[in-house]
C-alpha cells in the first residue's frame, strides 16, 4: 500500500510539473510573455535551472524587448549548457540590440566552431557583420543560415531585414513572403511586408500587414506603434493616437511610441501635449539628438526663438555628424510633412529624416537607448 501511494504521488508530482510547463510554453506561443515568465517562475529550483527553461524565459524577455533580461538569462543558459543551440538565434539578436560587439562575435565564433551546420550559428555570425555594418557580407552568412536549414523560418526573416538595410527591396520581399509561406504564424516576417510598403507610401497595405502581425502578437507595443505611424500618415490622426495611447499603455517607458505621440501633437498644433511628452523623454533617453531637435521645432512654432536655438544647439552637440539614431530610423513620416510646410531656414544635421520602414525592426537600437525596440522581429527585428 506504502508502495502504492509512492508511485500515485510521483505519477501526480509530474504530472502537475508537465502542465505548469505546458502552461508556460502555451502563453509564450501566444506572446502572453508576463503570464509565461509567472509559470516558469513558479517551478522548483531542479526544474527552473535547466537550460530549456532558462531558454524560455530569455525568449519571453526578448519578445516583451527587455534585452537586458532576456541576455542574462541567455548567457547563463551558455554556462549552464554550453552545447544548446535552440533560441541562439535570439541570443544574438539581442546582443545585437545592445550593440554588445565582443560578446556577439564569441558567441557567433563559439556556435560555428560547435557545429557549423547549425542555423542559427549562421545567424549569430551574420548578426555580428550587420553590428559592424558590413551588410553585404552578414547578407552571405544569413543566405547561409538559409542553405543549411532551408526551413529555419528566422533566416528568412533576418536576410529580409538585411535587404532592407541596403535598399534591395523586391528580395526583402521574396525573404519575407518566404518566411509566411513556412510558418504563417511568424509575426516578424509580417511586420517585414508592412515596413517595405511603409517605405514604398503604400501605408494602407502597410496597415493591413502590421495588423496581420498584430492578430498574432498582440501584446506587442511595437506593432502598435507602427500601426499607429501609419495611421497618421493616412489621415487618420485621432485613430492614430488612440492606438499610440494602446501601445504606450502596454509599454509605458518604451520611447519609439512616446516620440511618435509627440510628433503628432506637433503636426496637429497641439504644442503644449507635444513639449509634455518631449520632457517626459528627456528623461528616458536624455542623450537622444531628435528629442532635443523636436522640442527645438515646438518652441521655433510658439515663436520661443531663444529655447528654439537652445534645443537646436543641444541637438547638434549630442549629434554633430546628424549620424542614424533609434528615432531617426523609425521617424514618423508626417513629421517629413509637418516639417515641409515649415520656414527651413533652422536646420539640423540630421533633419533628413528616412521614412518609417527604413530599418529592419530588430536593427532600430543603439547603445544609448535599448529600450527602442524591436523586433526583427524588429526589431528584432524590432517584431
Amino acid at each position: 500500500m506504502q508502495a502504492l501511494q509512492m508511485q500515485k504521488q510521483s505519477s501526480e508530482g509530474l504530472m502537475a510539473l508537465l502542465r505548469e510547463l505546458g502552461t508556460a510554453y502555451l502563453h509564450l506561443s501566444q506572446f502572453n510573455c508576463r503570464k509565461a515568465i509567472d509559470c516558469l517562475n513558479n517551478l522548483p529550483p531542479q526544474h527552473y535551472s535547466t537550460g530549456w527553461v532558462l531558454s524560455l524565459l530569455g525568449k519571453a524577455y526578448y519578445e516583451l524587448t527587455d534585452y537586458q533580461q532576456a541576455v542574462r538569462y541567455f548567457s547563463e543558459v551558455r554556462e549552464r549548457e554550453p552545447y544548446r543551440l535552440q533560441l541562439m538565434e535570439l541570443y544574438s539578436t539581442a546582443l545585437w540590440q545592445l550593440q554588445k560587439e565582443v560578446t556577439l562575435s564569441t558567441l557567433a565564433q563559439d556556435l560555428v566552431a560547435q557545429d557549423r551546420l547549425s542555423p542559427a550559428a549562421w545567424c549569430a555570425t551574420g548578426n555580428c557583420f550587420s553590428l559592424q555594418k558590413e551588410h553585404d557580407t552578414a547578407i552571405k552568412f544569413f543566405q547561409r543560415a538559409v542553405q543549411v536549414d532551408p526551413t529555419f523560418v528566422y533566416a528568412y526573416t533576418l536576410l529580409g531585414h538585411e535587404y532592407v538595410t541596403t535598399e534591395e527591396l523586391d528580395k526583402a520581399m521574396s525573404c519575407f513572403r518566404s518566411a509566411v509561406r513556412i510558418d504563417a504564424r511568424h509575426y516578424n516576417a509580417w511586420y517585414g511586408i508592412g515596413t517595405i510598403y511603409s517605405k514604398q507610401e503604400r501605408y494602407l497595405l502597410a496597415e493591413i500587414h502590421f495588423k496581420r502581425a498584430l492578430s498574432i502578437n498582440t501584446q506587442s507595443s511595437v506593432l502598435l506603434c507602427h500601426i499607429g505611424v501609419v495611421q497618421h500618415a493616412l489621415q487618420k490622426t485621432e485613430k492614430a493616437l488612440q492606438t499610440l495611447n494602446n501601445a504606450i499603455a502596454n509599454d509605458p517607458k518604451n520611447p519609439l511610441c512616446k516620440f511618435h505621440r509627440a510628433s503628432i501633437y506637433f503636426a496637429a498644433g497641439r504644442h503644449a501635449e507635444a513639449l509634455k511628452e518631449l520632457e517626459e523623454l528627456k528623461e528616458i533617453v536624455p542623450k537622444e539628438s531628435l528629442v532635443y531637435y523636436l522640442t527645438g521645432k515646438v518652441h521655433k512654432k510658439l515663436g520661443n526663438t531663444h529655447l528654439a536655438l537652445m534645443h537646436f544647439s543641444w541637438a547638434t552637440d549630442l549629434d554633430p555628424k546628424g549620424a542614424n539614431s533609434q528615432i531617426k530610423e523609425a521617424i514618423d513620416p508626417a513629421l517629413n510633412h509637418s516639417q515641409a510646410e515649415e520656414d527651413t531656414s533652422t536646420t539640423h544635421p540630421g533633419e533628413d529624416y528616412p521614412s518609417e520602414g527604413s530599418s529592419a525592426p530588430q536593427h532600430e537600437s543603439s547603445q544609448e537607448g535599448a529600450e527602442f525596440v524591436s523586433m526583427r522581429d524588429e526589431s528584432d527585428e524590432s517584431l
